[in-house]
């Protein structure tokens, strides 16, 4: 799905994407516009499904001891299997690819064995996966969440 965004937009976005808590006013001051104006802009791109604002965490903060990314081999809808699988607890992240795995899925776990189960237990038990192949992290070594949105005034090249 193909949106267009004008230049405030792209800039409302960035702005965001460096710091979630900045204010309508703060936002409105920095892209020209009223605080209300800048209100309305962000929620029509929350509605229009372009951005959520939220706070990131570090699950390993957080208890969760366990991460894993499992690649999903799968037989029949990748669609339903995927929300299937996108509904157990512990799973974060989940895209639908092509290529070696049909599904890319992203777990925490507050310990080796709740990791174990749930990878044994819940994504394999899904019907219709195939094979999972599990890979372990040891630790998050890079998370952006900043890149310059495609469109008008895009530079060519830019992510």
């Amino acid at each position: 799905m193909d949106i267009d965004l004008d230049d405030i937009d792209q800039a409302l976005i960035v702005a965001l994407q460096r710091d979630g808590r900045l204010s309508y006013a703060e936002l409105g001051e920095l892209v020209g516009l009223s605080a209300g104006g800048a209100r309305l802009r962000v929620l029509r791109l929350q509605e229009r499904g372009v951005m959520e604002v939220v706070g990131v965490t570090d699950p390993k903060r957080l208890g969760y001891e366990r991460m894993a990314m499992v690649g999903v081999s799968v037989q029949g809808d990748a669609r339903a299997i995927a929300d299937r699988i996108g509904s157990l607890e512990g799973v974060i992240y989940l895209v639908i690819g092509t290529g070696p795995y049909d599904l890319l899925v992203e777990l925490i776990a507050p310990d080796s064995d709740a990791l174990y189960a749930l990878v044994n237990e819940g994504v394999r038990g899904v019907p219709g996966v195939l094979g999972v192949q599990t890979f372990d992290y040891h630790a998050i070594h890079t998370h952006h969440f900043t890149w310059r949105p495609r469109g008008r005034g895009a530079e060519p090249g830019s992510p």
